[in-house]
């Protein structure tokens, strides 16, 4: 599987736009620019275990997980050209995966309840899973990123699309749940 990834090099950085931070020219600032690897395989090796470790805590199930973050790595494979960030745009996409299952989870337990309403759907059993699943996916998102992987507020508004303010919103809201 390793053999079919390509190789290239990180395209060189281009003044652009507003936002996406992992595409080529979406940013003026070179500092943004990631160059701690160069390859695919380089940012496997480093990035894997972290975002199955993320994806987990987001999602509750280590198997779903991995999953979602092989599906991330795929999808960045095919974009690789166009991708000046790739830790960034990796982690984007693992959380906006992590969101669409825990979005389908929802609407899933929702038939479940209207179907078999005095079926419960049993928590994953560990303590912080169970606090974790009762945020909202942004805020869930949002302190998983603050609180488990030590983001900046800036990295996080980064990696979810929003704005610095909204995160601290998020984290607020998300502890307040708590």
């Amino acid at each position: 599987m390793m053999d079919a990834m390509p190789t290239a090099a990180l395209p060189p950085s281009r003044a652009g736009g507003r936002r996406d931070p992992g595409i080529v020219g979406e940013t003026d600032d070179p500092a943004e620019v990631e160059l701690t690897s160069t390859t695919v395989e380089d940012l496997y090796a480093v990035e894997y275990r972290p975002m199955v470790r993320l994806a987990y805590l987001m999602v509750g199930s280590e198997h779903v997980a991995e999953e979602l973050v092989h599906d991330a790595f795929a999808e960045l494979i095919e974009r690789w050209a166009k991708i000046r960030r790739p830790g960034a745009y990796l982690r984007r996409a693992v959380v906006n995966r992590c969101n669409s299952r825990l979005r389908r989870r929802i609407l899933e337990r929702r038939h479940a309840a209207r179907l078999v309403p005095t079926q419960s759907v049993d928590a994953a059993g560990e303590p912080l899973l169970e606090v974790l699943g009762l945020l909202p996916p942004r805020q869930r998102s949002a302190v998983v990123m603050r609180y488990y992987l030590d983001m900046s507020e800036l990295a996080i508004a980064d990696a979810l699309g929003v704005r610095p303010g909204t995160v601290k919103s998020l984290i607020h809201r998300g502890l307040a749940a708590l």
